[in-house]
């Protein structure tokens, strides 16, 4: 069982682990033991959480969501199965807390005078130092 929040918790039929061999360095014990984390959770089919969550969590996850709508997520970044287990459930953790969140909403603004006639002065600048880049010609 993994605890979110106080509202969410995962039950853990929602959450698969297999281990594969992991790429990178580990000398001769890396072609021999398995500690590649790939933790899979069943997000869609979990009835923790809610219909905005799965949709943020969908969205937030991009390529890790498959479609069949579980969340995949494979770490390797230690020698240790143990400690790379730990890390994959925290991610999780902190992908789900972050789909509870609602993103705040963007309020357009226009561009103040002054900035839109810096950018136009700084564009001819730029304009007359590539211009004087250009062949010279000769004057006869």
């Amino acid at each position: 069982m993994l605890q979110i929040n106080k509202e969410i918790t995962i039950q853990d039929w929602e959450l698969t682990e297999s281990f594969t061999r992991a790429q990178g360095p580990g000398g001769q014990n890396v072609n021999k033991v398995s500690t590649a984390v790939e933790l899979r959770f069943e997000a869609a089919k979990s009835p923790n959480l809610s219909a905005y969550v799965k949709m943020r969590l969908k969205k937030l996850a991009g390529r890790k969501w498959t479609l069949e709508g579980a969340l995949i997520l494979r770490v390797e970044e230690t020698r240790s199965q143990a400690r790379n287990r730990e890390i994959a459930r925290n991610r999780l953790k902190a992908l789900i807390i972050e789909s509870t969140m609602k993103p705040k909403r963007r309020v357009p603004t226009r561009p103040t005078f002054g900035s839109q006639k810096r950018r136009l002065a700084s564009k001819i600048q730029r304009g007359t130092v590539k211009s004087l880049r250009g062949k010279v010609k000769d004057d006869e």
